[in-house]
């Protein structure tokens, strides 16, 4: 009596799916056992995200591509592997490059036409550079032609993806540029260099970017900024930064800020500011309040008077000038605030806090301008008119900073760092970068003198930054400044 075994269902599966494997593939698809037919293909490969995955990063997960649609200027790698048992001897293959164009000058290859392949390393790369922008629609064609040994099969061991050949579409470039942070923070010595990135998300070719300045500046301190020789890194520029003075004072805040601004083929995207800063040292106490030395809020009128050294017929001479001055409004929640009025009301919510550091001049109504600074003597040919020239209005114009944080009759002062817009018309007016630095005290009972260094830069009207010694009253009578031994600005024309 025979008698028969029950076959598990799973069991007749995987033998059915063995069968099928094996009736499916032809003997020039897969050598089965421990000998691989040894073959030679384009390997490369992408992620989800349409990334190339660079050797030696490696997926079993991905298949490898025919084709790439490049829109970055940035090296294109693409390797090619060798199928085979660890090589005894050296094996070379060459290839070829071709643009769809015929413009074989707008891209580079490395190496020129020929892979190397030896004992364990199985994967060469080819480096596809590019050195300007390509025309549209062009496309670049890798063949692998001839391999050095006649038993390596050139492309998959399928017709179906051969992968003998490798295809690069170079569509619409897109190139812009980020800062990978928005903040230094430097000692404030002389000297001192920080270095700051620059990063080229889709790379950038150095002939559009070496003579075009991609900053625009505030600046709060002198340095000199530098960069890095581009070399083949086109993935970011290293620029350094050196201070060229002492700003150690512990009780001042010192800031520059450095733009990044749009030019032909590049936008500035994602974070576009970096800001430099010397930090204060020195808590400051808002009830030391100079804000309230040199502003009345009582009193829409209220005027602060100043001199500056200035050319007038020819000779430096100190110019007076004065300005409608006012506090800046701040929320309950500003790290500087400090209650103004309550408005006689229980409720906090009507309460009116100014900034104890900070004053700003402007108009109390209306659509003219102020002569902050004393502006207005530095151009001819100037508008009156706020929605031309907002910049002789200043809201927020000068940051006192107490000596040791407390002091309620002298300190430090600077003036905020920023761009100004000034023109005689709608369709001609200068974005002009104010900085500068001085002091402040009391030089007698109730009267405070600022005196510092106003810096202004715009390199149409002054050929870079020009400057010039300021003094500026909370009083009409105060004693006539001495007079200076050094230069002074002209008059310029909008």
């Amino acid at each position: 009596m025979k008698t028969y075994s029950k076959m598990n269902p799973i069991k007749i599966l995987r033998i059915f799916a063995i069968a099928l494997l094996l009736t499916s593939c032809s003997k020039d698809d897969y050598k089965l056992g421990s000998e691989i037919e040894p073959h030679l293909r384009f390997n490369f490969l992408v992620t989800s995200a349409n990334i190339p995955l660079e050797y030696p990063a490696v997926s079993s997960m991905l298949i490898p591509k025919d084709t790439y649609a490049n829109s970055s200027v940035k090296t294109l790698k693409v390797p090619v592997a060798l199928s085979t048992r660890s090589l005894k001897s050296a094996v070379t293959a060459n290839f070829s490059a071709v643009s769809s164009t015929g413009d074989n000058e707008s891209f580079t290859v490395n190496p020129v036409n020929q892979l190397v392949f030896e004992g364990s390393k199985l994967t060469d790369t080819i480096f596809v550079s590019f050195d300007k922008r390509w025309a549209a629609n062009q496309s670049i064609t890798l063949k692998l032609e001839t391999v050095s040994d006649p038993e390596i099969h050139i492309g998959n061991l399928n017709t179906t993806y051969p992968n003998d050949t490798f295809k690069i579409d170079l569509t619409a470039i897109t190139t812009n540029y980020t800062f990978p942070v928005n903040q230094l923070v430097i000692k404030g010595e002389v000297g001192e260099t920080v270095d700051f990135k620059v990063n080229f998300p889709n790379g950038f070719f150095p002939s559009e970017i070496e003579n075009t300045s991609i900053f625009k500046f505030q600046n709060g301190f002198e340095y000199s900024l530098t960069h890095d020789d581009f070399g083949d890194n086109r993935s970011s520029i290293t620029y350094h930064l050196t201070l060229l003075e002492d700003i150690q004072n512990d009780d001042a805040r010192y800031e520059s800020k450095i733009t990044l601004v749009n030019i032909p083929n590049y936008n500035a995207t994602g974070s576009i500011n970096l800001t430099i800063v010397k930090p204060i040292k020195s808590p400051r106490d808002v009830q030391s309040y100079p804000a309230s030395k040199f502003t009345d809020p009582t009193n829409a009128f209220y005027l602060t008077y100043g001199e500056h050294w200035f050319n007038n017929n020819g000779n430096c001479t100190w110019q007076t000038f004065n300005a409608l001055t006012f506090p800046v409004v701040v929320t309950k929640d500003n790290e500087n605030a400090i209650l103004y009025s309550d408005k006689g009301t229980p409720n906090p919510n009507d309460d009116v806090y100014h900034d104890a550091f900070k004053i700003g001049f402007n108009v109390a109504s209306g659509t003219n301008t102020v002569n902050s600074f004393g502006l207005k003597r530095w151009f001819s040919n100037e508008s009156n008119a706020a929605a031309i020239s907002p910049g002789f209005n200043i809201t927020s114009a000068l940051e006192f900073f107490p000596a040791n944080g407390n002091s309620k009759t002298q300190g430090t002062v600077l003036v905020i760092p920023q761009d100004i817009t000034i023109g005689s018309s709608a369709s001609n007016t200068h974005v002009i970068a104010i900085s500068g630095d001085g002091t402040y005290k009391e030089i007698s009972a109730g009267l405070y003198e600022i005196s510092f260094e106003l810096k202004l830069t715009n390199d149409k009207l002054f050929g870079g930054t020009v400057s010039t010694q300021y003094r500026m009253y909370n009083n009409r009578v105060y004693p006539k400044p001495a007079a200076l031994s050094i230069p002074c600005p002209k008059e310029v024309t909008l």
